[in-house]
């Protein structure tokens, strides 16, 4: 059963504004190098980010509050992690350049056209190539590898590559 969300709230709506002020004047221009500072800013705004996790001062975040990243994953360059819903990022993983993790679409078939949200889950060991996207109620297996431009509209298989738009199953990955 989808989550639909009619409208957002006033708190909402504020504490996305302060975050795109901090993400504008305080994440983005960080030096590369500053993923400590860039988690701890996260932390403020409620993200769950384990040690060693690394986002690139480029990735867009709408909600840090929606966003959790295990021990030593990254968030690539200009990334964009729209979650509404939650987004979760397993162990190991990374998310390249240019990639769009989107947990909300919206209901065609109703005539408000309403906000539906679905969580995103990406579990351990995972690599999603350069520029692929994820939609909305996807959880990526443990080993899942996603091709480079990719798009992904189905849960996957663990310790398999996909490719394709739509992905489909390519190979088995070698299990490590």
């Amino acid at each position: 059963m989808p989550q639909y969300k009619s409208e957002f709230s006033f708190s909402n709506k504020a504490m996305r504004m302060l975050w795109g002020i901090t993400w504008l004047l305080l994440f983005r221009p960080s030096p590369r190098p500053l993923f400590i500072w860039r988690n701890f800013i996260l932390k403020i705004f409620g993200a769950k980010i384990d040690a060693g996790a690394r986002v690139y001062p480029s990735a867009r975040i709408w909600a840090p509050w929606n966003l959790t990243i295990k021990t030593n994953s990254v968030l690539g360059d200009r990334v964009d992690c729209y979650n509404v819903g939650s987004i979760t990022i397993g162990e190991n993983s990374i998310v390249s350049q240019d990639s769009v993790l989107c947990s909300a679409t919206h209901d065609y078939n109703l005539p408000e056209f309403p906000l539906i949200i679905r969580p995103i889950e990406l579990k351990e060991n995972v690599w999603v190539a350069s520029h692929a996207f994820i939609s909305p109620g996807v959880t990526l297996q443990a080993g899942t590898v996603i091709g480079a431009k990719s798009l992904v509209i189905k849960n996957t298989e663990e310790w398999t590559v996909y490719g394709g738009n739509p992905a489909k199953p390519i190979k088995p990955r070698k299990r490590f």
